[in-house]
């Protein structure tokens, strides 16, 4: 699996008005490596979660194949 470092920098280059409510997670997104780590209290799966939550915005092939790792990586469907 890619990290996550590497997944909120295709995201940033890719979407271009970031929802306001996505900019803290993917912000936190940055900063880690996998779905286990940690970001403060946070867990990187809880931020991806609410990453998600507020990316509905987010559109088009790159948006729908990121999501779905995402969530791969989270463990949801």
């Amino acid at each position: 699996m890619r990290s996550l470092r590497l997944i909120a920098s295709e995201v940033k280059a890719d979407w271009k008005n970031v929802n306001f409510g996505a900019v803290p997670y993917l912000n936190a997104m940055s900063r880690l490596d996998s779905i286990s780590d940690t970001y403060g209290q946070d867990s990187a799966k809880s931020i991806v979660l609410y990453f998600l939550g507020n990316a509905s915005g987010w559109r088009g092939e790159i948006a729908k194949k990121t999501k779905a790792e995402l969530k791969q990586m989270a463990g949801i469907k």
